[in-house]
């Protein structure tokens, strides 16, 4: 039987839908005209012409539906409609067959809802498959949780994937089927991830590494381990020899020229052979050694200079294959060496005489040219990702869901593990699913085969005429018509047509019979043994009292039939809108206080042009009067109708119960109350009672407010408290009189 029903998007109900959940065997809805019962009736016997709705089935079986109601109706009141097949008693043996093959049906199907709930559950979402469900639901999240470790470098790998846990668990079990990738380390794979997932790859130039030769060779010079000094066969060589002074003379012989032929040494007078002496000590190897060491310095100074802003070009490059600080350093410790070896060549320049050795540029410069060729090799391999970034971008993508896997091989392991048992389980019990149903198909043929062989549209004709005779409907009766005497007409006793010539309660009346005698049988020459779920939508329209309970009583042989289990009624939903055939219909002695455990009870309204649906553990409909109280009761109530169910609920009570003076109530009020009171007894002048007669009062929440105190003060005034209290489900207050016409008024409840 249907479980549950979400009425959406469908006439007045809104897009987010109204559930009738849960459904029991029998289901009464209250609501007034309009309110959206029939809505509920077509989705029931339609769902496929409603598809924001959906009907919930038990165990997932769906049965057959019969709905009767505006729609039935129209359809089948015609000049002829099909004719109602039941089954014979020609053959007690066929009858027999039919019970035994029907028992047959009946266990198959019991058999077919036990597996179906294996597979599924009681709720649809239970069973293996739930467990697959919730197995499914664990290894997501699993799955989810490996995004988060490693989605900061695998960006790329994860791509399309970071929003959906179903497809972040899909991929991870079709890299776990399919990937063959080696196996690499994740400070490895994070490292190549930088440079395959950068963004807006280039190439970068190589660089230019510098060559140290020049300066390396130039320490080497001859010169500066030469001392370079004077002739020796010179007269002043010996004593220049033995003092060791040849630089300090060199220096000084730039001012005999300024001397004016005083010595610059000694002061006197200068002999007449120093100057050509000198001359002749200082001579041209001395000049060429001199030129040597101003040539050594000029080249160093200018290969260094050179040097060093080269490499301080290179430093200045940006790029993740160099190490800036690094190299820094070493430039560092070679410029102050340079600084060193300058300083040693100024010296030579200065005192030829001196021996001089130049600090070592090979270790430095031997370190920074490994470092700059090291950056070359990540350069050149970097360019070498450029030209191929597809290709490894798709390597370096399956190399990190290789990590990923080989991280969670046991849970991913395990999970394949379980889900092998279930799929092996839901395999198992779809087998025995279609093995029954091929089973449950050919003992239905079987039956429908033993029905079409004693079936009859004769019975329903003379059970229908007798009804109808019963109740003094004698001008017309149903006959069978059509070549073979399958279809129903109606008919006066010439003979002649009576379809169009009959009151709107005549033709409900006929038309409700013929669905009821549907009920039991069918309008095909079998199938009069399926299972069906029955629907009654507003079924006393246009009736007078006495058909009203005739109905009534025919619909409660229907909810036995549903109670009792043993027929093919397995459910029944009642609309209405008529409180006289709610309380006949829904009558039962057997029911306390609250519902019994195979009914539910719902009232539709409609608020604001939107249709709500309210479930009550109880009867909620008692009469119209306690109706009209209920709805000031109900805090949601409607601004619009109010005044008017004040009115009414006035009248009911002090005017037919409590014979109380209209004049007399109303003199008991001052100022504006006075006329709040007086409009709500308004009947005596207009006798208005629809629901758009509020001409005294707007519906504005403050004004309405007003009303009910009025309405309120109305019963205090007049002693009647006690009544209005017991109405409104409150204590009432001590220092108020005693209610005059309680009692009476609680008859009328």
């Amino acid at each position: 039987m249907l479980r549950a029903i979400k009425i959406a998007g469908q006439a007045t109900y809104a897009s987010d839908g109204q559930h009738l959940d849960p459904c029991k065997q029998i289901n009464f809805i209250f609501g007034t005209n309009g309110s959206g019962k029939t809505t509920i009736s077509r989705v029931i016997a339609d769902p496929a012409a409603n598809p924001t709705c959906e009907l919930s089935w038990a165990n997932g079986r769906e049965l057959e539906r019969l709905v009767y109601n505006s729609d039935f109706v129209d359809n089948n009141f015609k000049s002829t409609v099909k004719g109602i097949f039941t089954l014979g008693e020609e053959s007690a043996e066929t009858l027999e067959n039919i019970d035994k093959a029907k028992d047959t049906q009946h266990k198959l199907q019991e058999g077919l809802a036990n597996l179906q709930n294996k597979l599924t559950g009681a709720n649809g979402d239970g069973g293996v498959l739930g467990d697959l469900k919730k197995l499914r639901r664990a290894f997501e999240e699993m799955c989810w949780s490996i995004k988060g470790r490693h989605e900061a470098h695998f960006q790329e790998a994860f791509e399309g994937l970071r929003n959906s846990k179903a497809r972040f668990c899909d991929r991870v079990l079709l890299e776990q089927e399919y990937n063959t990738s080696a196996a690499y380390g994740l400070d490895d794979l994070k490292t190549r991830a930088k440079s395959v997932f950068q963004k807006g790859l280039i190439h970068f130039s190589r660089i230019d590494v510098p060559s140290f030769s020049e300066l390396i060779q130039l320490e080497e010079a001859r010169i500066l381990g030469k001392r370079v000094v004077g002739k020796e066969d010179v007269n002043v060589s010996a004593l220049i020899e033995r003092l060791g002074n040849s630089d300090w003379v060199k220096q000084g012989r730039t001012y005999l020229d300024q001397s004016g032929g005083t010595c610059p040494f000694c002061q006197q007078q200068l002999q007449n052979n120093l100057a050509r002496d000198l001359n002749d000590y200082f001579d041209e190897s001395f000049a060429r050694d001199l030129t040597a060491i101003e040539r050594l310095q000029s080249a160093y100074d200018s290969y260094s200079a050179s040097l060093l802003k080269r490499l301080g070009e290179v430093a200045a490059t940006e790029g993740s294959h160099l190490s800036v600080m690094n190299l820094e350093s070493k430039i560092d410790r070679l410029a102050q060496r340079i600084q060193l070896n300058m300083q040693l060549i100024a010296r030579k320049k200065s005192e030829p005489s001196a021996i001089v050795a130049l600090a070592s540029l090979a270790d430095v410069a031997a370190e920074i040219v490994e470092q700059l060729k090291a950056a070359n090799v990540q350069i050149t391999g970097h360019n070498e990702l450029v030209d191929n970034i597809a290709a490894e971008r798709k390597r370096l993508i399956a190399e990190a869901w290789r990590y990923v896997l080989d991280e969670n091989k046991a849970d991913i392991e395990r999970y394949l593990e379980d889900k092998a048992v279930l799929d092996r389980n839901v395999s198992s019990i779809n087998t025995a699913i279609e093995v029954k149903k091929a089973q449950l198909a050919s003992v239905t043929r079987e039956i429908a085969a033993l029905e079409r062989s004693i079936t009859s549209v004769e019975p329903t004709v003379t059970e229908i005429n007798a009804i109808l005779a019963s109740f003094g409907f004698t001008s017309f009766r149903l006959a069978t018509a059509g070549d073979l005497g399958s279809l129903y007409k109606l008919v006066r006793h010439d003979g002649s047509d009576a379809l169009k010539t009959l009151s709107e309660g005549e033709k409900s009346f006929i038309t409700f019979l013929y669905f009821y005698h549907l009920i039991r049988g069918s309008v095909s020459s079998s199938g009069m043994s399926a299972d069906r779920v029955i629907v009654f939508d507003d079924p006393v329209s246009s009736l007078d009292s006495d058909v009203l309970f005739i109905v009534s009583t025919l619909i409660k042989r229907v909810l036995e039939d549903a109670c009792a289990g043993n027929s093919l009624v397995k459910q029944v939903f009642v609309l209405t809108h008529n409180i006289y055939f709610h309380k006949e219909v829904t009558y039962d002695a057997k029911r306390q206080h609250g519902c019994r455990l195979h009914e539910t009870f719902w009232i539709v309204r409609k608020q604001e042009n939107v249709s709500l649906l309210a479930h009550y553990d109880h009867n909620p409909i008692k009469t119209s009067y306690e109706l009209l109280w209920s709805q000031v009761r109900d805090a949601d109530r409607t601004n619009i109708t109010i005044q008017n169910t004040l009115r009414r609920i006035l009248e009911s009570y002090f005017k037919l119960l409590g014979n109380m003076d209209r004049d007399e109530i109303v003199a008991m009020f001052e100022g504006r109350d006075k006329q709040i009171c007086a409009s709500l007894f308004s009947w005596v002048n207009d006798g208005s009672h629809a629901v758009h007669d509020d001409l005294y009062i707007s519906a504005d929440g403050s004004v309405v407010e007003r009303y009910l105190t009025v309405f309120k003060q109305i019963f205090e005034k007049t002693k009647h408290m006690g009544h209005y209290c017991m109405m409104m489900r409150t204590v009432p207050d001590a220092s108020f009189g005693a209610p005059l016409a309680a009692e009476g008024a609680s008859a009328a409840a």
